[in-house]
């Protein structure tokens, strides 16, 4: 088969869409099929140590691999959702190979598709270290433990503290927070 009509697949996933802080991550990942990365998985159901072990196979393996993301403003701007298909859109943009390509959705496709269980992975931990970076930019926040999502640790440090220019002030704790 030649370059021209070689077939590609790539998986596509999102990290931090329900997070009160931080970024929406995005990745897409083109896997090599003559090297299969073993242990993949849903980001979801693997430790960090072996997220971050994966990470590095998947970007040394992969056919083709980008990350991307949609800032806090774009989403308080544009919606969350929106703000994940524009990171998703960005990330497939920017790979090697340029895609004009049909997509199919694949509900709990990080838990049965290989490229969308990396693409998973890369999201998450590309975010979850943004999210140790913001930790020590905005200190007592506990943004390294909960990566922005709203425990009880986060909703207490919000009261005490208020919000930082990470918060998402359309979502609805921080919207309150903004207006008490």
């Amino acid at each position: 088969m030649s370059a021209e009509t070689q077939q590609f697949v790539a998986g596509v996933d999102e990290a931090g869409r329900g997070c009160l802080a931080g970024p929406v991550y995005a990745a897409a990942v083109i896997l090599d099929p003559a090297r299969v990365i073993p242990g993949l998985n849903d980001s979801k159901k693997l430790s960090a140590a072996a997220r971050e072990k994966l990470f590095d196979q998947i970007q040394q393996n992969a056919l083709a691999w980008s990350i991307a993301r949609a800032e806090r403003e774009e989403i308080d701007n544009i919606n969350i959702l929106q703000a994940s298909l524009l990171a998703m859109k960005r990330a497939v943009e920017t790979l090697a190979p340029k895609l004009n390509c049909k997509v199919t959705t694949i509900i709990d496709g990080d838990a049965l598709e290989p490229s969308i269980m990396a693409a998973s992975i890369l999201a998450k931990v590309a975010r979850d270290r943004e999210m140790d970076r913001l930790d020590i930019e905005f200190p007592g926040y506990g943004f390294a433990k909960h990566k922005g999502y709203g425990t009880a640790q986060h909703m207490t440090a919000l009261r005490q503290l208020g919000l930082t220019p990470i918060h998402r002030m359309s979502f609805a704790p921080c919207a309150k927070l903004r207006v008490a």
